[in-house]
């Protein structure tokens, strides 16, 4: 019996949440439903970006998702289960609170609230593998553990790669335009005075 056969054995059936084998189960339905919602979202953050590196990075991670929820797929496919999505209301209300920046922001003051809105759902799915990928090592997954292991990574990497844009070209950029606001501000004021 291979590994795989061993994986199905112990996720047979209808998964009991009131185990570690069922609670697993549940967060993984979780996770998919997020990068699908990731997914449909990437386009318009990426659209929605003024800079250039910040498109190009929105970019990259929809492939990156791509290939996740493929992993994902594959995970489900070793247990024997129908890859399948429960709503995951963290990431809805996540991508929501983009929607609302995109909607109320503009230029780099935009691009920083963007990025704050990725990294947002970045340590979310950082959290969520992280813990996925614990379980599957108490649960003996060896096989599924190297492909939580890679996303996560992958997670990590994106992170790290948001956090570096905004502190050395989307922050400061958002607070000169801040800066030259207020100027232009004040001089509007003062000629009315």
């Amino acid at each position: 019996m291979g590994m795989t056969d061993t994986i199905k054995e112990m996720f047979g059936g209808t998964p009991d949440v009131s185990t570690l084998q069922g609670l697993f189960v549940e967060m993984l339905k979780d996770v998919y439903d997020a990068e699908h919602r990731i997914l449909e979202s990437l386009p318009t953050m990426a659209e929605s970006a003024t800079n250039a590196q910040l498109q190009r990075a929105f970019e990259k991670h929809r492939t990156e998702t791509e290939g996740q929820v493929g992993r994902l797929e594959q995970i489900f496919d070793m247990m024997g289960l129908e890859a399948e999505r429960k709503t995951c209301d963290a990431i809805k209300g996540l991508i929501s609170e983009s929607e609302e920046t995109i909607d109320m922001a503009e230029g780099h003051v935009l691009d920083a609230g963007l990025i704050a809105s990725a990294q947002a759902v970045e340590h979310y799915e950082i959290a969520r593998y992280g813990t996925l990928k614990h379980w599957a090592q108490t649960l003996g997954l060896r096989d599924v553990v190297k492909l939580l292991d890679a996303t996560l990574t992958e997670e990590m990497k994106t992170d790290g790669s948001l956090n570096e844009l905004a502190e050395t070209t989307v922050n400061p950029s958002a607070f000169v335009a801040d800066v030259l606001n207020a100027s232009e501000e004040g001089r509007g004021s003062s000629r009315r005075s």
